[in-house]
């Protein structure tokens, strides 16, 4: 929905999978749009592959990028995506935001998973290495004046922004 709102062409992904949030993705992208997925897990990649080839997706339409994000995002574009999907390594997710607002085109939108991380981060007792984790994440987001931002909670959480 996110894709087709932003009449999405260009968009980035941190974190793979299996591909299910690639199929989403390109379902409400341009039909000419490119989707670049980053997954540190090769295997990942392959199982990601087989699901997009298994819908009928063009090999042109997706770029699967096998690394460390934060080896990769520093590598693409500034300003020449219209949304970055954030949903890798939950502890490195701040720095995948910041590289994230970087590529974003202005009226590009960041969406970010487990923003709630299981119901943990709104419960100011939890202070595991991850939750506090993903609790100054959103604190980042909300405070970047670059940004307009929302939670929502559904599921475990999306945290969405869009850049002015």
């Amino acid at each position: 929905m996110l894709a087709a709102a932003g009449r999405a062409h260009a968009v980035a992904e941190v974190g793979t999978g299996t591909g299910v949030s690639a199929l989403w993705l390109l379902g409400g992208m341009t039909p000419d749009g490119v989707l670049t997925t980053i997954d540190v897990e090769s295997e990942h990649q392959r199982a990601a592959r087989q699901a997009l080839a298994g819908a009928g997706i063009r090999p042109a339409r997706t770029r699967l990028i096998a690394g460390r994000a934060l080896d990769v995002l520093p590598r693409l574009a500034d300003g020449a995506y219209d949304l970055v999907h954030v949903d890798g390594d939950p502890n490195e997710a701040g720095d995948d935001v910041a590289q994230a607002v970087r590529l974003l085109r202005p009226g590009g939108i960041l969406a970010v998973n487990a923003a709630l991380w299981h119901d943990r981060v709104a419960d100011p007792a939890r202070r595991d290495d991850t939750t506090v984790a993903v609790r100054e994440l959103g604190r980042q987001v909300r405070e970047d004046a670059r940004l307009v931002s929302a939670l929502l909670p559904s599921g475990d959480g999306l945290l969405v922004a869009v850049r002015r």
